[in-house]
């Protein structure tokens, strides 16, 4: 559960960093090519650090080329239908930056069914960047420790990430991604599928956060989490000011308990908001497994914390009880802005 301490270890841990999207300037995002086609990208910086090399991977695959310099170009051949080309950038210290473009090869790009416009940064396969961290969140009571693997099965993709989280008092486990930035989108899809292992009698919340600098420099935190005590889909507000702010999580309404969605089997969450250069976020809907929550609450969720420009997003375990361990795999997660 996010507290304003988590938000505070998170200043600690990313103050100064300034991440920088690759440019893919061909092809276009949602566009229709035919095989061969041309990739071009380039990448001025990435976490303020130089670039020391970029590389480019098609779907699931491996890098099919690494150049060691902020230029890229490449014929790209690949299958009929759709397809995902995702270009990475590494500065010198180790920093990562990705941008994902979506093609389909030699066919009609067709709509993407979720509300996605065709001009939107998509970043898919986020659970099998390797720069994952996990932390305890201070927020939480108790203690937590957390372990991380890329595992084939249980899978929806052939690679999902496996979350072993252990916890005394009902403690939490906070695991964070940094992908990229971007200050200017304003809408957001984040898009997940999750797999509890065994029982999920010592789970109490699944969390799944997005945060963005955004142009005035404040940082716009879209907290959401299914919520075992309250037995709903909460949202985080800033009930204060971004210069003093005051964090809760707030209530949709909408029934979530993550004991209740069933062990062994992959539940499908999608989450659509949107903010205002204010940082006042709109938390529009919750899709579970198809079926559509509407939600439309709107709050402050802005904060003054100093960050560098930044987008990223946590996945957060928190145990229930005195202690156990909790296993829970995270496959085919994806972040569309626009």
């Amino acid at each position: 559960m996010l507290k304003l301490s988590s938000a505070v270890f998170l200043l600690s841990f990313f103050s100064g960093s300034a991440y920088a999207a690759v440019t893919v300037s061909t092809p276009a995002n949602s566009s229709t090519v035919t095989s061969p086609f041309t990739l071009t990208a380039n990448a001025s910086s990435c976490s303020s650090q130089p670039i020391s090399a970029m590389a480019y991977s098609l779907d699931n695959g491996s890098d099919l080329a690494t150049v060691y310099a902020t230029y890229i170009q490449q014929q790209v051949s690949a299958s009929t239908g759709a397809h995902t080309v995702h270009v990475k950038s590494w500065g010198n210290k180790g920093a990562v930056c990705v941008t994902d473009v979506a093609v389909t090869v030699s066919s009609s790009s067709g709509s993407t069914g979720t509300g996605v416009p065709s001009g939107a940064t998509t970043v898919s396969s986020l659970q099998t960047m390797t720069n994952w961290k996990g932390v305890h969140d201070t927020g939480t009571p108790g203690s937590s420790s957390g372990s991380m693997s890329v595992a084939s099965s249980p899978s929806r993709s052939g690679s999902a990430r496996k979350f072993v989280t252990s916890f005394s008092n009902s403690g939490g486990e906070r695991y964070s991604l940094t992908f990229g930035d971007d200050t200017t989108s304003t809408n957001f899809l984040y898009d997940t599928w999750i797999y509890i292992a065994g029982s999920a009698s010592a789970l109490a919340n699944i969390e799944m956060d997005l945060n963005q600098v955004i142009e005035n420099g404040d940082t716009v935190i879209f907290g959401f989490q299914c919520d075992g005590y309250a037995g709903t889909w909460d949202y985080t507000a800033n009930t204060g000011s971004p210069a003093k702010p005051s964090v809760h999580w707030q209530s949709t309404g909408v029934a979530c308990n993550p004991r209740n969605w069933g062990a062994n089997a992959w539940h499908h969450v999608q989450i659509s908001y949107s903010r205002t250069t204010a940082g006042v976020v709109t938390y529009q809907s919750v899709t579970f497994d198809g079926t559509v929550h509407p939600i439309n609450k709107t709050v402050l969720s802005a904060f003054q914390l100093g960050w560098g420009d930044v987008v990223q997003t946590n996945f957060q375990v928190d145990g229930l009880g005195s202690g156990g361990t909790n296993t829970i795999y995270l496959d085919e997660t994806t972040v569309s802005r626009w």
